[in-house]
């Protein structure tokens, strides 16, 4: 007995596998995606418990490297591991801090700015601001170097720390606009109506309504500066100072890299991805309660 099929029903079984064929697809794709972006931070999670000074060389599990990053000290070797990692991590951090702190603050209130004035002023001021993000580091990084030697200002520390806030800031304004844009545009005229000075209206009325898109921005300027290598590279100056990213490459000029920064660099992942985790729980907490 032979089963005859309908030109319809020969289109739907057709159409039906080109659907699957486009999900197996789709879904390969992301793996593989998912395969080239994490490969790399595995394999130096997984190089960081065993000694070898080569990545990709294994020479047996150990925390020999964790061990040596925290007491600064090769017990098997007796010798000392680099201080110029702590200096680095160290000023890494405090310009992080420093950059995403004040940015956020100065990019808040940009953005309050911007979102008050009229409306072609607003678009032109956001098209101003988005052009410092599309800039390569480098183009921002050799711009300032030239001021600070146009102004014969020294760089160091200082220089580094202002230019950090200054690319840092406009994706801080970025991060807080759409939080205005949704925000009830009267609140805080009805503030001012009901008595509240304008710094209270702005401290009890506005920033409750921003803190989502003013964390937000601090943890990208935190990133952005942590990552950065172009403009702090031109603005550092000769005096010595270095942050995690000049450190590896004069490192890696040397012929390698100090093999405590594959725990160093497991370390920071895992605490990022923790923190990102924690951020994500309780954002969807949050939405659920509402």
């Amino acid at each position: 007995m032979t089963t005859t099929f309908s030109s319809a029903q020969i289109e739907a079984q057709n159409r039906a596998r080109r659907l699957r064929a486009k999900q197996v697809g789709g879904q390969a794709y992301l793996w593989l995606l998912l395969v080239v972006l994490y490969a790399p931070i595995l394999l130096i999670i997984i190089f960081s418990f065993t000694k070898s000074k080569v990545l990709g060389n294994w020479t047996g599990f150990t925390i020999q490297l964790y061990e040596n990053l925290f007491t600064g000290y090769d017990a098997t070797t007796q010798v000392r591991v680099d201080p110029n990692l702590y200096r680095a991590v160290f000023f890494t951090f405090l310009i992080a801090l420093i950059a995403a702190t004040v940015s956020t603050i100065l990019g808040t209130l940009a953005a309050i700015g911007i979102f008050n004035m009229k409306q072609k002023a607003r678009r032109s001021i956001q098209f101003l601001n988005s052009i410092p993000m599309i800039n390569p580091d480098i183009l921002t990084g050799i711009s300032l170097f030239l001021l600070f030697v146009f102004f014969g200002i020294s760089r160091g520390l200082t220089t580094v720390c202002i230019a950090h806030i200054v690319f840092c800031t406009p994706y801080v304004v970025l991060s807080v606009m759409p939080r205005l844009t949704k925000m009830n545009p009267n609140i805080y005229e009805a503030a001012l109506d009901l008595g509240a000075t304008p710094m209270q209206a702005l401290r009890k009325v506005l920033m409750p309504e921003l803190w989502p898109g003013m964390v937000s921005g601090f943890i990208l300027a935190l990133t952005l500066s942590i990552d950065d290598f172009g403009v702090t590279f031109f603005t550092k100056g000769s005096g010595g100072l270095e942050t995690l990213s000049t450190f590896i490459y004069a490192d890696a000029r040397k012929g390698g890299l100090t093999p405590e920064l594959r725990p160093l660099f497991s370390l920071i992942f895992i605490v990022t991805l923790v923190l990102l985790i924690a951020i994500n729980i309780r954002a969807a907490k949050q939405k659920k309660n509402k």
